[in-house]
C-alpha cells in the first residue's frame, strides 16, 4: 500500500511539476500526456489520492519541509504553548523573539501551493473524463470534486491567517508552485471564494465512504462544515457558524470519549475515532510517512519543547490532591514535565500519529465562541465548556465562572480550554489572533499580554511596539516568492 501511494503521489507530481513557468500543457516533462492520464475514475482517484498525500511529505525529490511542519509552526511558534529547543534554529529563534525578516526559511509558502495546485489540477481535469468513462457517475466525480474543493479550502485558510493578502490561483500550473505574474489578493476575497467553494463542496461530498478509516481521512460533509465553522468564526459570522457546528453536532455521529487510560490511543495514537471529524491519516497499515515530529519534538537535540506557560497557566496541578486529580491531556500524555518534550505524536521512531484537523471538540468550542458573542448564548456556550471539561477530568483550579452576559469572559474561559484540548495542534497562534483582531482589534492587548511573557526580557519592548502594529501579526512574503513574481508586494510592515 505505501508504494501504491508514492507511486501515486508520483503521477500527480509528474504532470502537475515541469520546469517551463507556464500552464498545464500537453506534453509533461515525463512524457504522460493529459490525454494519456486522464480517461478513467481511477485516474481521479489517483490524483485525489496525491492531493492527501502531499499534506504529509513533499513529493520524492522536491527538498522542503513537510506540510504538517509548518502547520505545526505556523500554528505555535508565535503563539506562548512552545519555547526554543536546544536544535532550534536561528530564523525559528527569530521568530520567537519575534525578529522576522523576509529571508527567514520557515516563511515559504511552496508546500500550501503544491497542495493546491494538485487540487486545482484535479478540478481542471476530472470533469473531462465524464466524457471518456460512462462508468463515472456525476455523484462520484462530484464527490471528488468536493475532496479538492475542501483541500483548497484549507490551504487558503492558512495561507490567510499567516500572510493575509496571498495571490489567488484557482487553475493547475505545469509548476505546482508556480505564482508568476499574480498578485496578491487581498483577504477578504479569498475567504469569500473559501466560502464559496466550500458551499460547492458541501453540496458533492459524501456523508461516509463505507469504511471508519476512510470517513475520518477523507473529505466529507461533515469535514466541510467544520471548515466552514472555522472561517466563518475568523469571519466574526456568528450565526453562520453555528449553523454550520449545528449539522456535524445534530448528526451524531461523533462523541466526546471519556478521560480513561484508552483516550489517547484511541483519539491520537491510533486514530479515527468517534471523535475525529478529519485527520491527516498517517497510519502506517495505510502507506504512512515518516512522523516527523520526533526529530522536531523528541529527541535530545529536539527544535522545539512545552514552554514555561504551559506547566504554570495550562495544566495546573490540583490543589488537593495532584496525584489522583488530574487533567488527561497534561503530563505524561501531552508532554513531560521531567524535560519539557512534546509527545502527543508519539515518542517512537519511526513513528504513525494522525494529525487531528477537526474534533468533534473543537466543533463545540467555535459554537461556544460564536454562542458567547450571540444575544441569550452565553450560558449554553459555558455548558459546552463545562461538559468537554469533565470528559476530560479538567481540574477544579482551572475552573471559571463567567458571567453568561460577559462575552469577552466567556471567550477567555474558551481560549484557557482551547489551550488544553488542543496543546500543540497547530492552533493557539489562530485561536489569539482571532480574539484579538475582532471588533478592529478591541482586545489586542491579549497578543501585548502574550509577548510580555514569552519573548526574551532583552528585546521585549521591542516586539511588544512591533505587535502595536497589527501588519506585524501576519508574516512576510519569503524573498524567493518575490524575486519569481515581480507583481508580488511585500507585507506592508516588512517594508520599513
Amino acid at each position: 500500500m505505501k508504494k501504491i501511494i508514492y507511486s501515486i503521489s508520483m503521477i500527480v507530481m509528474l504532470i502537475t511539476v515541469s520546469s517551463c513557468r507556464k500552464w498545464l500543457d500537453l506534453q509533461p516533462r515525463d512524457g504522460i500526456t493529459r490525454a494519456g492520464f486522464w480517461k478513467t475514475k481511477e485516474d481521479i482517484q489517483a490524483a485525489v489520492a496525491g492531493c492527501y498525500t502531499s499534506l504529509l511529505a513533499p513529493p520524492p525529490g522536491v527538498n522542503d519541509k513537510a506540510l504538517t511542519e509548518y502547520i505545526f509552526m505556523y500554528g505555535e511558534i508565535r503563539a506562548d504553548m512552545i519555547s526554543a529547543g536546544p536544535n532550534a534554529t536561528e530564523d525559528e529563534k527569530n521568530v520567537f523573539d519575534n525578529n522576522i525578516v523576509q529571508s527567514n526559511t520557515i516563511t515559504p509558502w511552496a508546500a500550501f501551493y503544491r497542495t493546491i495546485n494538485y487540487c486545482n489540477t484535479v478540478l481542471d481535469f476530472a470533469p473531462g473524463v465524464k466524457e471518456k468513462d460512462p462508468t463515472l457517475t456525476d455523484a462520484q466525480l462530484n464527490a471528488y470534486l468536493s475532496e479538492a474543493l475542501a483541500l483548497r479550502s484549507m490551504m487558503y485558510f492558512y495561507l490567510v491567517r499567516n500572510f493575509r493578502d496571498v495571490p489567488l490561483k484557482l487553475t493547475s500550473t505545469s509548476k505546482d508552485t508556480d505564482l508568476s505574474e499574480l498578485e496578491k489578493s487581498p483577504a477578504a476575497k479569498i475567504l469569500n471564494q473559501i466560502v464559496e467553494d466550500l458551499k460547492r463542496a458541501e453540496a458533492g461530498a459524501v456523508t461516509t465512504y463505507g469504511s471508519t478509516v476512510s470517513d475520518k481521512g477523507r473529505v466529507t460533509k461533515f469535514t466541510v462544515n467544520a471548515l466552514l465553522a472555522d472561517v466563518y468564526l475568523w469571519m466574526d459570522n456568528y450565526s453562520a457558524c453555528i449553523t454550520e457546528c449545528k449539522k456535524i453536532i445534530d448528526s451524531q455521529r461523533f462523541a466526546i470519549q471519556n478521560a480513561n487510560s484508552s483516550w489517547y490511543n484511541n483519539v491520537f495514537y491510533n486514530g479515527s475515532s468517534t471523535e475525529t471529524i478529519f485527520e491527516f491519516n498517517n497510519q502506517q497499515s495505510t502507506g504512512a510517512t515518516n512522523n516527523i515530529f520526533y526529530n522536531l519534538l523528541i529527541q535530545a537535540k529536539k527544535r522545539f519543547i512545552a514552554a514555561p506557560y504551559v506547566l504554570t497557566d495550562v495544566f495546573v496541578p490540583d490543589d488537593l490532591d495532584p496525584v489522583r486529580n488530574f487533567d488527561i491531556r497534561g503530563n505524561g500524555t501531552f508532554y513531560r514535565t521531567s524535560d519539557f518534550s512534546i509527545i502527543k505524536y508519539g515518542i517512537e521512531n519511526p513513528s504513525y500519529v494522525n494529525w487531528q484537523a477537526y474534533r468533534i471538540t473543537d466543533v463545540l468550542m467555535l459554537e461556544a465562541e460564536a454562542l458567547a458573542f450571540t444575544p441569550g448564548g452565553g450560558q449554553q456556550a459555558v455548558d459546552i465548556i463545562n461538559t468537554i471539561r469533565q470528559k476530560r477530568n479538567a481540574v477544579a483550579v482551572t475552573a471559571q465562572t463567567p458571567s453568561p452576559e460577559d462575552a469577552d469572559a466567556i471567550c477567555d474561559y474558551i481560549l484557557a480550554e482551547r489551550a488544553r484540548e488542543f496543546a500543540f495542534e497547530g492552533k493557539r497562534w489562530y485561536d489569539l489572533l482571532r480574539v484579538a483582531k475582532r471588533d478592529n482589534y478591541r482586545r489586542i492587548g491579549i497578543l501585548l499580554e502574550m509577548i510580555s511573557r514569552t519573548v526574551s526580557p532583552a528585546v521585549q519592548q521591542s516586539a511588544i511596539n512591533k505587535f502595536k502594529d497589527v501588519n506585524s501579526h501576519y508574516l512576510p512574503i519569503n524573498e524567493s516568492e518575490l524575486f519569481a513574481d515581480s507583481k508580488l508586494v511585500q507585507n506592508p510592515f516588512y517594508t520599513k
